[in-house]
């Protein structure tokens, strides 16, 4: 059985993904998710509030602000609390390389253009195969418009992929207005594919002491139902890779994401649940499906059932969505 698979110009031995996580600060676990069946893994992101901060020489600056607000000494992170380092990612990166035989994508966090966007060519020197830009923004500023919101988040993309040689990938959230022309900008800026989505990690109130604070929840597999909405709406529409990121805990998730129009999937939440020996499991199971169903390789079912060429597009229009409440009785 052929799992090969293109992913932004690189070709994988399969589908399955590590993304970002703090799987790869690990050498070991590293080596464990290669073994176990891992086609490439990404690192966990270097954020721009971090490099900005180390750039600047604003650290202390920074913390000494904090202190003055409790509120802001409880939420966000002081320099030292960011698990590595500028130096210490490079490092790892080259140590990746060097240990791993498959791809290494490093990874930017950030939302404007700036500075930070430089460390893509530090990646690409200490040898990453990509790099996956994480663009999260959650605007709270009644005067900042959806469209400059989008147009500095396409800035952004065009500064780190002028800056590289190497394929951009761009993690984007749902949550914009009209997602298929925003996605074909990016494309257009530069970027060699998308990853849907990043998750929107929101805070919870903590009734106790009345302060808002950080909650972390790994994904299940209901969350991927947004995914291949989104995969089987854009796919369609853009030459570029795609690949789901979020809710893919087996063998079925991959196939159904690779229906939609998935060139691969990202998995986190599963291998930090059970173990890389998950992904050697969802290996298995997937080649059984494609041979159950009478399929040679993978790319025979790309895309299969994305709007195009799906007998009914309306099921991921507003058709769904008055179908399904129209559905309940009581």
């Amino acid at each position: 059985m052929n799992l090969q698979t293109q992913y932004l110009g690189l070709t994988l031995k399969n589908p399955l993904i590590v993304g970002a996580s703090p799987l790869s600060d690990n050498l070991l676990v590293a080596q464990q998710l290669e073994q176990a069946g891992a086609a490439a893994v990404v690192m966990r992101s270097l954020f721009e509030e971090q490099i900005d901060a180390e750039q600047q020489a604003l650290v202390r600056h920074t913390e000494a602000s904090a202190e003055s607000n409790p509120e802001a000494t409880s939420y966000w992170p002081i320099y030292e609390d960011y698990q590595l380092g500028t130096d210490q990612y490079l490092r790892q990166l080259g140590r990746l390389k060097r240990t791993l035989s498959i791809p290494v994508i490093a990874s930017l966090n950030g939302c404007s253009p700036g500075g930070w966007t430089s460390y893509a060519r530090r990646f690409e020197m200490e040898g990453a195969d990509a790099v996956e830009l994480n663009l999260y923004q959650l605007i709270t500023d009644p005067a900042f418009s959806g469209d400059e919101v989008e147009a500095a988040l396409v800035r952004t993309v065009e500064d780190v992929v002028k800056s590289v040689r190497i394929p951009v990938a761009v993690k984007l959230s749902p949550f914009h207005t009209s997602l298929v022309p925003f996605a074909m900008e990016l494309m257009g800026a530069g970027a060699a594919g998308l990853v849907l989505f990043n998750r929107f990690y929101q805070p919870d109130f903590n009734l106790e002491d009345l302060e808002v604070q950080p909650q972390l929840r790994l994904s299940d597999s209901g969350e991927l139902l947004l995914r291949l909405r989104w995969l089987a709406i854009l796919s369609p529409h853009l030459r570029g890779s795609l690949a789901a990121s979020g809710g893919v805990h087996s063998a079925p998730d991959v196939v159904k994401s690779i229906l939609a129009g998935a060139h691969a999937v990202q998995v986190v939440s599963a291998v930090l649940k059970h173990g890389p020996s998950i992904l050697t499991t969802m290996l298995k199971e997937l080649t059984s499906w494609l041979g159950e169903h009478d399929y040679t390789r993978i790319g025979q079912l790309r895309g299969a059932m994305n709007m195009r060429r799906c007998p009914d597009p309306a099921a991921f229009e507003r058709a769904n969505y008055i179908r399904i409440l129209q559905s309940w009785k009581t």
